[in-house]
């Protein structure tokens, strides 16, 4: 089978031919049809990500046929259209993730390929509302966008919410799914095209946080916070204390702009705050999610598709800032 396989950090992602898996007895074999991108595959790429091995195939998130089964499962399963939750082992707890918990794509190969296998309990049918590169586009930041704002962030109805530094995967769906569940949503970006991008697909408004005093600006207009989803930390974590409001909730899944930096712990106490990590989500998350689509048949936004032979070049769009807005994908096969 054709599939991009990453052989040291920084090397040329370019199509190799490598042998199809070999299935055990719960594992099926998927001829996938599309393969979402993430930061998470960049990082890898880059070198910067915990547990690297090499030979690796990238990609967590995949959609396409089931083609083969290994012999505990049914045979009525081939020819069904799936989509793949992204990780192994999270284990029996609802609140946090176990010590064998896996994400597809690192340590086990992922979904820049013709096939991938996966444990039978990975699969899920496909919302019949999508197509295939729409399918691939939302399994990791869908979710970590689901849990960050339903279940560690536990929005309710009549809750006001901001999403910081909207644009990139799971900040898009946790602005879609905020507007689909009917809150009051703004935005903030460094791209004014991301901000305008935001208010048209709902938020009530947004400011740039490269301006002076953006989080007054903010606070001018839209007043406090009830949730806030974040994924940067750095200096600017400590307005988001200032724009939380009482019981306020700041949920963040990632760390791009440095570590948390000194904040006010008298804030922190007197506003009785919640900061929040969060990763990815459980299998029950997963299927909350789909459910939640289903029902509000939200529809992933997409900023690029390319061949799985140019997955250098989508990478690489990736990672640019600039306007770039939503999922990069991949298709795989005719």
């Amino acid at each position: 089978m054709e599939a991009i396989v990453l052989n040291a950090i920084d090397a040329p992602l370019t199509l190799q031919e490598v042998p199809i898996p070999e299935l055990g007895a719960d594992e099926a074999l998927v001829e996938l049809k599309a393969a979402g991108m993430n930061k998470r595959d960049w990082w890898i790429w880059k070198g910067q990500y915990a547990g690297l091995k090499f030979p690796i195939i990238l990609g967590s998130d995949g959609s396409g046929i089931v083609k083969s089964v290994g012999s505990n499962l049914p045979e009525s399963w081939q020819g069904q259209e799936v989509i793949i939750y992204p990780a192994a082992g999270w284990g029996s707890s609802e609140a946090h993730q176990s010590k064998d918990f896996q994400i597809l794509g690192l340590p086990v190969n992922g979904c820049y390929a013709q096939y991938v296998k996966v444990k039978s309990d990975m699969l899920y049918p496909k919302p019949a509302y999508l197509d295939f590169k729409q399918a691939a586009a939302f399994p990791v930041a869908g979710l970590t966008a689901y849990r960050a704002l339903f279940v560690r962030g536990g929005w309710q109805k009549g809750e006001k919410v901001l999403i910081s530094g909207v644009g990139g995967g799971a900040g898009t769906f946790a602005l879609q799914y905020a507007l689909a569940a009917g809150a009051e949503v703004w935005v903030t970006s460094g791209n004014q095209q991301k901000l305008q991008k935001a208010i048209s697909l709902g938020a009530k408004g947004g400011v740039s946080y490269k301006e002076t005093g953006w989080a007054e600006k903010l606070q001018s207009q839209a007043g406090s916070f009830d949730v806030i989803i974040d994924s940067a930390l750095g200096e600017g974590f400590a307005d988001l204390v200032s724009l939380a409001g009482q019981g306020g909730r700041i949920v963040f899944f990632g760390g791009t702009a440095g570590n948390i930096p000194p904040l006010n712990g008298r804030t922190v106490f007197w506003k009785q705050l919640s900061i929040v990590g969060t990763t990815m989500g459980s299998p029950k998350d997963f299927e909350q999610m789909l459910s939640f689509m289903q029902t509000h048949q939200i529809q992933p936004v997409i900023d690029g598709v390319y061949p799985l032979a140019q997955a250098q070049q989508a990478m690489e769009r990736m990672s640019q800032g600039g306007s770039k807005f939503g999922k990069m994908v991949l298709t795989i096969g005719s």
